[in-house]
């Protein structure tokens, strides 16, 4: 039977006496793995995917710490002012950043893949006509994407589906690079990305929403306005499609270390990682009628093992513009996640929903089609360069 010290190098000894023949909380690795003071000098996958072996999955001191001090005050709050810092904080890193493990396409979210052997582009370019076409998407249509990220759904529904894209971050950074790629491709009429938290979008009517993987930021306590919200927003005939990621129901150890894990170092504020069965309960409270549920976590899994393989090719990159401790932070994140999407500690989701009214046409079901427009075969031609694209990122 191998041992922790097979897997790991300690740097700190006072580390080494207390947990090189005995397995260490979880924390205690990745936080000691963070700070420099071990190191894991081979493959992380085979330590990771043995680390029941090594590892215990205990509460820590720092985690009630952090709860009290960070987590609870984000999750009860929840105020514009609060949640604007928290996402520019995180998502105003850098470009250059995200652009080294998302790839050329900047979508933050996962892909969808017809078979595992497919790119990490190709499954993106899937999700994204998979979303455009369960929403029905048809030309001069009106979709708004709340928490669009760098702007790649609103850019691609409007070059291949000809609808009028609005969509919505509080970033600053990608507000500018998603404005900049649909100028450039020619599409500033027909899309464009405002810099606004969602409860400001202006009271208009829109044929469709999409919203993918951003309500876990709204939080739970604000779940049932931000639905009745996009209730009044989407047109009576409408159609709206949320993806999310949510823990499984009856937590167990590894799922909570992972979730305060993810919670602390990649998406802090966001508290809305449940499970559907509250999920869909709060959109019922909203007036939404559920059309269909898909469990894609599969593909999430498939998606984070490619945007690992990015974050290594650019390991010396990374280090270069951030430092050692961020390439360790995003290393073992996205290689442990893409161990819990295969596991299903936690799972993600696509929804498609109606407005539950009574004279609403669910004939659409049967009769509708959505409307591709032009030669599909080389859909993104006027991509840029990755590497001009990333490596002069700002």
């Amino acid at each position: 039977m191998s041992a922790l010290t097979d897997h790991v190098v300690f740097k700190d000894q006072k580390l080494a006496r207390k947990y090189a023949n005995k397995r260490i909380p979880m924390a205690v690795l990745y936080e000691a793995y963070f700070d420099g003071d071990i190191d894991i000098p081979g493959d992380i996958y085979e330590f990771l995917d043995n680390r029941q072996l090594f590892v215990t999955n205990s509460l820590t001191p720092g985690h009630f710490k952090w709860a009290l001090t960070n987590f609870l005050p984000e999750t009860t709050i929840h105020t514009k002012s609060q949640d604007t810092r928290i996402v520019r904080e995180h998502y105003d890193r850098g470009n250059d950043f995200f652009g080294w493990f998302l790839g050329e396409r900047m979508v933050y979210t996962s892909g969808f893949y017809e078979n595992k052997e497919q790119t990490l582009e190709q499954a993106q370019d899937n999700k994204m006509d998979l979303v455009c076409q369960k929403l029905q998407l048809k030309p001069g249509e009106r979709l708004l994407d709340i928490g669009c990220g760098w702007g790649t759904l609103a850019r691609h529904a409007a070059k291949y589906y000809g609808v009028d894209a609005t969509g919505v971050t509080l970033s600053k950074n990608q507000t500018e690079f998603a404005n900049k790629r649909i100028a450039d491709w020619g599409l500033s009429d027909k899309a464009r990305v405002l810099c606004s938290d969602y409860r400001d979008i202006p009271a208009q009517k829109f044929d469709k929403i999409v919203s993918l993987e951003m309500v876990e930021h709204v939080g739970v306590k604000n779940l049932l306005s931000f639905y009745s919200q996009c209730n009044d927003l989407l047109d009576d005939k409408g159609l709206m499609l949320l993806q999310w990621t949510g823990l499984r129901r009856g937590l167990k150890g590894e799922d909570l270390i992972w979730g305060m894990f993810m919670a602390k170092y990649i998406f802090p504020g966001a508290d809305a990682s449940l499970c559907p069965a509250p999920m869909l309960k709060e959109m019922e409270k909203a007036n939404w009628e559920t059309h269909s549920v898909e469990n894609i976590s599969i593909h999430y899994h498939w998606t984070i093992r490619a945007w690992h393989r990015n974050w290594l090719a650019n390991k010396d990159a990374v280090i270069a513009a951030y430092g050692e401790r961020w390439f360790r932070i995003w290393h073992f994140f996205l290689a442990w996640s893409s161990i819990i999407g295969k596991q299903g500690n936690a799972a993600c989701f696509q929804v498609v929903m109606n407005k539950n009214l009574d004279h609403y046409d669910r004939t659409r079901w049967v009769t509708d089609k959505a409307t591709v427009l032009g030669d599909r075969s080389n859909r993104f031609e006027n991509r840029e360069a990755p590497a001009a694209a990333y490596a002069s990122a700002e």
